[in-house]
């Protein structure tokens, strides 16, 4: 699966349009990582918990999203972003979106 956050891909041209496919997860913070991170906040530093949160969090939702459009018959997913929202209190919703598409080589 090709997946870029461009409308074309160079070297392919789009010979069918599926339509948008979408993927999320919603991830709380771990109390453990919230006391190491409030630690981290004093003497600053990158707070490599919440790094591989995230990281997992894209991860997850971009798999998601791979899935949707390889039902739909696509090889590639063009457009794609990513946003985050706010749940509640220590919960965040991590969404990609894009629109999955068919290409083959110019």
């Amino acid at each position: 699966m090709i997946i870029v956050n461009t409308e074309q891909i160079p070297g392919k041209k789009i010979v069918e349009v599926y339509g948008v496919v979408s993927g999320s997860t919603v991830r709380a913070k771990h109390i453990g990582k919230d006391i190491l991170a409030s630690l981290k906040n004093i003497v600053g530093g990158e707070l490599k918990g919440y790094t591989e949160l995230l990281e997992e969090a894209r991860e997850t939702a971009l798999n998601r999203m791979i899935e949707k459009a390889q039902k739909m018959g696509a090889n590639a997913i063009v457009n794609v972003r990513f946003a985050t929202s706010s749940i509640t209190q220590g919960a965040s919703e991590i969404y990609v979106y894009g629109t999955a598409v068919k290409v083959e080589d110019e």
